[in-house]
């Protein structure tokens, strides 16, 4: 029975050997589907999470915008009520009228509010509407004694031969300072708002680089990328760590709020007098009309077609010219004791091109044009709309009814939109919520302008060119690709294999504009 067994066992056993092998190789095999499979399920999984921390990340992001952009505008606020003083020519207006009055012996000063309506009464109206919603009082404007109003050149300190010239005069100085100072509120509040989401986006893509790197170099204890940047706890890290850097990069918004305003002002004053110059204090203006104005002004400031706005350059507004940097750090009481081949500087360079070559592309002029869209909306076809020329706001979830009345807005004497424009200059800097910059924050190609800045142009954090060596590249590594040292590495072509930073994938800024709009637009 044995010996059987055994001859049976030598006959077959080319069949076992094979069938043994078979289910070896199987065992194998599936082994190797099962741990490859588990091995893309925890990719895909830290994937997923990286993009989600990444979403998370960009979402805070934006909301330090909106915050820094409140901190920073009374700044510019309070420089630009300094110089545009529209509440002083009413009071002088004020004071002319009581001085005429009490000379002429017609009524007391006092009594001013019971006189018929005229062209001052209706600026006394704006100034005590102005007192009552600003919170401003006529005895905190700063004006000069009642005996020296009226005074004309600097040497004679002569009164006006003629009091109704004078008194046009100060009509027409309230006209154009009332506007322009609305006007150039806007301006400064679009590009403040675009300014600050270059920086910090800027600063958020090195910071989240910092997460990423200390991640693939065991510098973190933590398998996942943290939300909250502790970078500059760690002195030797080499992305976002830098807070003097940081903190020198963000001082150059100083020049916007004490010297871009000026210039913005500037050009706003010389359209507005352009096209309102001619207007008489005692025209009626209809809504349209000022709507058609509000428009010729933008075209003189902006340009009249697509391709004047994309060739205008904003750049001398936001950022010094090359030769004044060292004096926004002095004025703003940063030390710039620092030696030339110190890294730093070398960062604080690189984000002030990088920063300069966003200004200066398409997409920023589009983007501006959207956000000044919005707040003279704003200010046009709301504030305006419906307390100067009392229609009704628009619904936007209802179904309007298929017959709908049409009616058109009486026209109003220019000094009742003036009084409103003294008052939404206060809201545009001041306001509480800041209704303009809620409407331009809903402007959606903002947040894809943010996400393009956020996440293109890896490769210069990776491997800046400018500077003495890449401080980091990338190898392939067990699980994929990995950011190591680049001392480790040696020259070679990086391979085309996707990772959670993609480099190279959006390194031209307009075609990762394009791809960010066209997403957008899908939402």
């Amino acid at each position: 029975m044995i010996a059987a067994t055994r001859r049976w066992l030598r006959r077959n056993r080319t069949s076992f050997a094979i069938g043994f092998g078979i289910l070896g190789a199987g065992y194998i095999a599936t082994k190797y589907v099962l741990g490859k499979i588990s091995d893309a399920r925890q990719r895909m999984s830290s994937d997923r999470i990286a993009r989600e921390n990444l979403r998370r990340r960009f979402e805070q992001n934006q909301e330090d915008c909106t915050f820094t952009v409140l901190a920073l505008l009374p700044t510019a606020t309070d420089n630009i009520l300094a110089e545009l003083q529209t509440e002083r020519i009413t009071f002088e207006l004020q004071q002319q009228k009581a001085a005429k009055l009490a000379r002429n012996g017609e009524a007391h000063p006092s009594e001013l509010g019971s006189s018929p309506p005229s062209v001052t009464d209706d600026d006394g109206r704006s100034m005590a509407s102005l007192q009552s919603e600003s919170g401003i009082h006529a005895s905190q404007i700063s004006v000069p004694p009642p005996s020296v109003v009226g005074n004309g050149a600097q040497d004679g300190g002569q009164q006006a031969q003629n009091g109704k010239k004078s008194k046009l005069q100060l009509w027409n100085d309230l006209k154009i300072s009332a506007i322009t100072r609305a006007f150039t509120l806007i301006y400064t509040l679009a590009l403040l708002t675009l300014l600050t989401r270059i920086q910090l986006n800027l600063l958020g893509r090195r910071s989240y680089l910092s997460s990423v790197v200390s991640l693939a170099t065991g510098g973190m204890d933590q398998s996942t990328i943290s939300l909250e940047n502790n970078d500059d706890d760690n002195p030797d890290q080499a992305y976002g760590n830098d807070f003097e850097t940081n903190r020198q990069y963000l001082t150059f918004s100083w020049w916007l709020l004490h010297r871009g305003w000026r210039q913005v002002m500037l050009k706003v004053d010389e359209a507005v007098r352009e096209v309102f110059g001619s207007m008489s204090p005692r025209e009626d203006v209809s809504m349209q009309k000022f709507s058609e104005l509000t428009l010729e002004v933008r075209k003189k400031v902006e340009g009249t077609t697509a391709a004047d706005r994309q060739a205008h350059k904003w750049l001398e507004y936001l950022l010094p010219p090359r030769d004044e940097e060292e004096f926004v750090l002095k004025e703003s009481g940063m030390s710039t004791e620092i030696s030339a081949v110190d890294p730093p500087v070398t960062s604080l360079r690189r984000l002030l091109d990088e920063t300069s070559d966003l200004i200066d592309a398409p997409p920023f002029s589009h983007v501006l044009t959207l956000l000044l869209d919005a707040g003279f909306s704003t200010l046009v076809d709301q504030k305006i709309a419906q307390q100067v020329y009392k229609q009704e706001p628009t619904p936007e979830t209802a179904e309007l009814s298929r017959i709908t009345e049409i009616i058109e807005p009486k026209p109003v004497k220019l000094p009742i939109l003036l009084a409103l424009l003294t008052r939404q200059a206060h809201s545009i800097g001041n306001g509480v919520p800041n209704e303009y910059l809620q409407s331009m924050e809903q402007v959606r190609d903002l947040d894809a302008f943010a996400a393009v800045v956020y996440s293109s142009n890896w490769e210069s954090e990776i491997s800046p060119a400018n500077d003495h060596g890449a401080l980091f590249t990338q190898k392939d590594g067990p699980g994929g690709i990995e950011i190591v040292a680049a001392e480790s590495v040696l020259k070679e072509e990086l391979p085309g294999q996707e990772s959670v930073v993609d480099v190279g994938t959006v390194a031209n800024f307009e075609s990762a504009w394009g791809k960010a709009v066209e997403s957008t637009g899908k939402l």
